[in-house]
């Protein structure tokens, strides 16, 4: 995608499974939110192919568009609506759609049925977002931040509700969020997008053995001393100390790395890359 003489878009390479969680992360100007409009269908590409679902975005029908569903950053529209009537409303605009009832059970807002939109708690109004998002059943769902601004109570119920839908009923998900923690919990495969381009994707643990991302191993010496030393191979460390204490080893801890660890290693190393090669190139 190229905006005037600016590439925001480089030769990105994706390809997003079906019934899995896909978690697309990335510095702010990265390109995150232009690759899900081009997605979407919202927004036209420079050049490339792009294949959703079997089509074209660029040249969806209602047909294609009724199998996406799409939940946004934020939205504070329909405040005077009752959340039961504005799920019907939504329903009559798909083939196929979920029951108000029960999709009201299935986002846990049953209770919330007859209230206005504008009294839901930020968490309930995430919850419909949701709803509205999957009401004519969607096969693909597009997150964009969805717990932006979540307390941790609100963000551990929104979770279990993604999660449900992705097990429950085999939804596919692409999730963007500047949340380590809820991509490590959510996400099947990571995508890291910068400067345009996916520079690194796969499970948590293909993504830290690629960054040499290393286990912080702690535990007390004999001598009463607090020892501490970072490894690759965090289990092997373990057993040799285990043959040396005969037996329980005292203070242990295993640190293994987190996606936030090995996302900043893996941004580091990106930006270190690209500051050579325009050295190389100004020379």
């Amino acid at each position: 995608m190229r905006y005037g003489t600016r590439d925001v878009l480089d030769g990105l390479d994706l390809d997003v499974h079906q019934g899995e969680l896909f978690a697309l992360l990335g510095p702010n100007g990265a390109g995150k939110s232009t690759t899900i409009e081009i997605l979407e269908g919202y927004r036209g590409r420079s050049g490339g192919d792009v294949d959703v679902l079997g089509r074209d975005p660029a040249r969806e029908d209602a047909g294609w568009r009724a199998r996406i569903g799409i939940v946004l950053q934020a939205n504070r529209d329909h405040g005077r609506w009752r959340v039961g009537d504005l799920l019907g409303h939504f329903a009559r605009y798909y083939a196929h759609p979920f029951e108000p009832a029960e999709l009201l059970g299935l986002v846990g807002l049953t209770v919330q049925s007859a209230q206005q939109v504008s009294t839901l708690s930020g968490g309930q109004r995430r919850r419909l977002d949701v709803a509205l998002g999957i009401v004519g059943r969607p096969e693909l769902v597009f997150l964009d931040e969805p717990t932006t601004g979540f307390d941790p109570e609100a963000r551990r119920g929104f979770h279990d509700l993604v999660r449900g839908l992705r097990d429950d009923l085999g939804t596919t998900m692409l999730l963007t969020t500047h949340d380590m923690g809820e991509a490590q919990q959510l996400a099947d495969r990571i995508g890291i997008l910068q400067s345009g381009r996916i520079t690194a994707c796969g499970t948590l643990a293909e993504l830290s053995a690629a960054a040499r991302t290393r286990s912080d191993v702690v535990w007390t010496d004999a001598d009463g001393t607090s020892r501490r030393q970072l490894t690759s191979d965090p289990s092997q460390l373990v057993w040799e100390l285990h043959q040396r204490f005969e037996g329980p080893i005292p203070d242990l801890e295993v640190r293994r790395p987190t996606l936030e660890d090995t996302y900043l290693r893996m941004v580091a190393d990106a930006d270190a890359t690209v500051g050579t090669d325009r050295e190389e190139a100004a020379a």
